[in-house]
């Protein structure tokens, strides 16, 4: 057993790139290891911003030799009457390249068949890695990749050197016009020239040597230990943020942490607009005290050990000073103009060619948002009305201008300080929430409305003038925005009709609308179904109980939510699946039948459909209670009541008689049944 060491040495890559990269890779080795029936014991990578690095550890020095038995045709197909092989015989040897007199017989399910052993000796490990390791490489897949010089390849960044060892020996291959070796080489500007490696462990020595980190594990403790211990020299803390300290990590090899310092004016910022400042131009991490109140001070990850450590720190001070002085002028500009002066200049902000402005945008929502008011919370309309009208108006100021990531969190700033009721300037950024998958709703009811009507307006608009998402391009998020929709309406538990907020939005829309509105009504509530549906299986509900839920109705989400958490439940019960087939077997004998008769209960003889017929009128009394109380899992419990009724009934008489009222009779009881258990879900969609 030995081990395998691979390292591909670039230009810097993308911090975003390289996480999903390295896992990438993993999942490439080993299901290609696996393939290849090479045994090993364990895959581990490693990265930084100029190098992947793959470490297999206990690799087998051969593959394991595999038998396989090909079944061809029968016995009498394959030999004549004299026991000769037939054409039939030699085509199959041939094709599975043995004599045909290595051809044995093997006893089937269906008779005696010819069958072809063929054996295949492992071949050596480091054979077949000279073809699979540059295979690897190459087939990384990444959000783009570049071209660069005269080589074919594409990769993330250019490739400058190739590390590929097995057992201490070089694998050899070529990526591109790049040898692979064994040297490596340490950071770009603290140590030159290549490092010879003879295997994993020299590795990891001499690139920290060479002032390296390779794990991304250790890198990030050296940088949360070092934020610590320059925070507290000047007695403060780092504002926790793990996403800026994941970014930070793979954009260096050899962090060093510094503590700077900017000018107390600065504080008087809003704290959003200060935090971002620093965070998202420069990547620094903010300080607080033991209050979490902003200080003076900040800290930034070097890649270096600068030599004048002081002269670093104030370069980057220099740089955060006039990032600052930007915000704090568009700040006092912005405040100029209050934002209801700002609505105005929406008219010369276009949303989307064919949609308009964004002011006919809010004009739009708007509409929707009072109109879902009325419905959820009618006190509400004043501060709904106030929301909507001032929740793009950031985006005509300078600070969004110049951060645009600071929309609403700016809006909600502004609004706070011309004196907005607390609820509004809040709902004033958080009507674009959820942001992404797993984002936090917003915290109250108008930031919920507005969120619902802006969302809504994109999706029923794109549709509307044929920006339809593709399987590739979704370039309004319209996925994202379905999803966010029903996540509020779900988990705040609105009574919203879907249908009703599609169709008031095409009203609001009726100008702009360049397809037939039932089309497009049509359209985007299968979009909607089809969301909700992925939402529900990540949160594993089973495919098929939420086809026998959508397919019944789909409209208002808590409805259809309630149905497919009872269903869910129901199934666990000892009779419901005698139920499900019950109802599958009704289904099966109604589908063939001619169109339903009105049930007459004087045509009813026997006394287990009479029975029956009994059994439904009280189950269909108790059940319609249920519903109307939204108590499906109670609904279902009356349903597997009905079991020994139904089962007696089709023990007991024979539905498709001769004597067609007493038939159509029997068929139209089936009929009554089914359409009961249709009012929470399709059941012969179950499997």
């Amino acid at each position: 057993m030995k081990e395998l060491l691979l390292e591909i040495g670039t230009e810097e890559i993308p911090a975003g790139f390289i996480p999903q990269a390295l896992m990438d890779l993993e999942s490439l080795a080993r299901k290609e290891l696996e393939s290849n029936r090479i045994d090993f014991s364990g895959i581990k990578t490693f990265g930084t911003p100029r190098r992947f690095i793959l470490v297999i550890e206990s690799v087998s020095e051969k593959q394991r030799d595999e038998e396989t038995r090909k079944v061809g045709p029968s016995k009498q197909a394959a030999f004549d009457g004299k026991g000769n092989p037939t054409k039939a015989a030699m085509g199959f040897a041939r094709s599975q390249s043995v004599p045909v007199e290595s051809l044995t017989l093997v006893q089937t399910d269906k008779g005696e068949y010819v069958s072809a052993v063929k054996k295949e000796t492992g071949r050596p490990t480091h054979e077949i890695l000279s073809s699979l390791l540059p295979k690897w490489i190459l087939s990384i897949p990444f959000q783009k990749s570049m071209r660069w010089a005269d080589v074919s390849i594409r990769f993330a960044r250019p490739i400058h050197w190739i590390l590929a060892l097995f057992g201490g020996e070089v694998v050899p291959f070529e990526v591109g016009n790049i040898q692979s070796g064994n040297s490596t080489y340490g950071h770009r500007f603290m140590h030159a020239g290549p490092i010879p490696i003879n295997d994993v462990q020299s590795y990891l020595q001499k690139t920290r040597e060479a002032f390296v980190i390779v794990d991304p594990a250790e890198r990030k403790k050296r940088i949360e230990e070092g934020m610590i211990r320059e925070g507290a020299s000047v007695s403060g803390k780092i504002l926790k943020d793990e996403e800026l300290l994941d970014e930070v990590n793979f954009l260096v090899e050899y962090p060093v942490a510094l503590c700077g310092t900017f000018d107390n004016k600065f504080l008087s910022l809003p704290r959003e607009i200060l935090v971002h400042s620093m965070k998202e131009h420069q990547r620094y991490f903010p300080l607080v005290n033991d209050h979490g109140v902003l200080l003076p001070h900040f800290v930034c990850i070097s890649n270096i050990h600068p030599k004048n450590r002081g002269g670093v720190v104030k370069g980057n001070e220099k740089v955060l000073r006039a990032r600052l002085s930007d915000a704090a002028f568009f700040f006092e500009d912005d405040l100029k103009i209050s934002l209801e002066q700002r609505v105005e200049q929406l008219k010369k902000v276009v949303f989307q060619a064919k949609l308009g402005t964004s002011y006919e945008k809010v004009m739009r929502f708007k509409g929707l948002a009072l109109w879902m008011t009325e419905r959820i919370d009618p006190k509400l309309r004043e501060w709904v009305e106030r929301t909507s009208l001032l929740c793009k108006a950031d985006l005509v100021t300078g600070m969004v201008g110049e951060f645009p990531k600071l929309q609403g969190i700016v809006g909600r700033e502004y609004a706070r300080l011309s004196k907005e009721r607390p609820e509004v300037a809040e709902a004033i950024y958080e009507h674009y929430l959820p942001g992404f998958a797993g984002d936090r709703l917003p915290s109250g009811p108008i930031g919920d409305i507005v969120s619902i009507a802006d969302k809504m307006d994109t999706v029923v608009g794109c549709f509307g003038v044929g920006l339809v998402p593709t399987g590739t391009a979704d370039p309004f998020g319209l996925r994202r925005q379905a999803l966010g929709i029903i996540r509020i309406i779900l988990e705040k538990k609105y009574p919203i009709s879907l249908k009703g907020l599609i169709e008031e939005s095409q009203n609001q829309l009726k100008e702009k609308m360049e397809r037939p509105v039932e089309q497009v009504k049509a359209e985007v509530l299968d979009f909607f179904r089809v969301r909700y549906q992925n939402f529900s299986l990540d949160k594993g509900y089973p495919f098929d109980a939420t086809e026998a839920v959508f397919s019944i109705s789909f409209d208002e989400l808590l409805d259809v939510q309630g149905r497919l958490d009872a269903l869910r439940k129901a199934r666990e019960w000892e009779d419901f699946e005698s139920i499900v087939v019950a109802f599958k077997r009704a289904i099966n004998i109604l589908k063939g039948s001619p169109p339903k008769k009105d049930l007459n209960p004087s045509f009813l003889s026997e006394a287990v459909e009479k029975n029956l017929y009994q059994s439904f009128l009280k189950a269909r009394e108790r059940i319609s209670l249920h519903l109307n109380k939204r108590d499906y899992p109670s609904a279902l419990l009356e349903m597997t009541r009905m079991k020994k009724p139904i089962d007696d009934f089709f023990e007991g008489v024979m539905v498709m008689v001769e004597e067609e009222g007493i038939r159509n009779n029997r068929l139209a009881l089936l009929d009554e049944i089914g359409k009961l258990f249709l009012r929470i879900a399709d059941f012969s969609k179950l499997t």
